[in-house]
């Protein structure tokens, strides 16, 4: 059964689509419990079979701008587990494993880790104010969330190596010319097209639906996991590093960093 709260993240069941809603305006900052609440969220969608695709939406004025490295809580980051697996990259595989297709409605930053929830979904409906951009190395830190594999896929190798080595971010018509938007819509009607579009899908046969997902995706899942570990393990020693201090103090502060490789 679907519920009405997920910690943070509010859902509503019409008409087949399913918006989850994160409400921690004005950034929606991530972080594990974010991620895990998201998890169990489609978890239970999956089980639903009322509901029959999923649009993931924010408040405020950005989708998701990343981790919030600036409170000085780098939580993100750390782990215990077993070979230096980040337990909220645990959550995230979670969401790689679910069944149904995923439309994101993205306004404002999607940055860092919100990038990547943004490229877990199928489809991105976005407005014209979207930036897009992984910042990780002006952090001083390495690519999360699977980036490394989804990206490329979704953009192409050279692309997303500009991406990932500028740390540039890119704006909505940028990111609908090179495939990593699919729809570009005013601001104002950005939640009703990108539902007009979940409904677009919702439409047809739930089975068939979910049966060609998979086929499309099938090994995303494992391979992500796969991608995560790598991105952890390299995450891990770098966030020990002085570069990556002074990434956060220097994007913070919004102005370029003085790194010295130690």
């Amino acid at each position: 059964m679907i519920q009405d709260r997920y910690g943070d993240v509010a859902a509503t069941l019409q008409d087949h689509v399913v918006t989850l809603e994160i409400q921690r305006p004005p950034h929606n900052f991530f972080d594990h419990a974010l991620i895990r609440d998201l998890a169990d969220a489609l978890r239970d969608i999956d089980a639903t079979t009322e509901a029959r695709v999923v649009l993931l939406c924010a408040q405020g004025k950005s989708f998701c701008a990343g981790a919030n490295f600036a409170s000085g809580r780098d939580s993100v980051l750390d782990s215990a587990a077993p070979r230096g697996r980040n337990p909220l990259y645990e959550e995230a595989v979670r969401l790689f494993s679910n069944k149904k297709p995923v439309i994101a409605a993205v306004q404002g930053a999607a940055i860092g880790g919100g990038f990547g929830l943004a490229v877990f979904a199928d489809f991105r409906v976005a407005s014209p104010d979207a930036r897009f951009g992984a910042n990780f190395v002006k952090l001083g830190i390495h690519p999360g969330f699977g980036l490394t594999y989804t990206l490329p896929r979704l953009i192409g190798e050279q692309r997303a190596a500009e991406m990932f080595l500028t740390g540039e971010r890119i704006n909505g018509e940028t990111a609908l010319a090179w495939g990593l938007v699919d729809r570009l819509v005013p601001a104002e009607s950005l939640r009703e097209d990108a539902f007009a579009f979940a409904r677009s899908i919702a439409v047809n046969a739930p089975l068939a639906v979910q049966s060609t997902r998979l086929t499309l995706r099938r090994e995303m899942a494992a391979r992500v996991e796969a991608q995560t570990d790598r991105e952890g393990a390299e995450q891990t020693w770098l966030a020990a590093t002085q570069d990556h201090k002074e990434g956060v103090r220097s994007v913070a502060a919004r102005e370029p960093g003085n790194f010295q490789a130690r």
